[in-house]
């Protein structure tokens, strides 16, 4: 029974840690204003909007039409 709950905390530990990585992503539009976020935006919504949080905590939601690129931060 004690190998089984080493085998959960050790899951548990890695899904922790795994999700303590973000990777910075800069979200760039068709006029060059650029947002670095904290992960990945959501991809395009139903009503075709990009959403978002910036590195600073502010929820941004731009028309994917306005949006350029979409990369991780070099």
């Amino acid at each position: 029974m004690k190998l089984k709950t080493f085998y959960y905390g050790a899951a548990f530990l890695c899904a922790a840690t795994l999700a303590g990585c973000s990777t910075n992503t800069v979200v760039t539009l068709q006029d060059g204003t650029q947002y670095i976020t904290k992960d990945v935006p959501d991809t395009k919504t139903k009503d075709g909007f990009y959403e978002f949080e910036d590195v600073s905590g502010k929820q941004v939601r731009i028309k994917a039409d306005e949006v350029a690129t979409v990369k991780e931060e070099d």
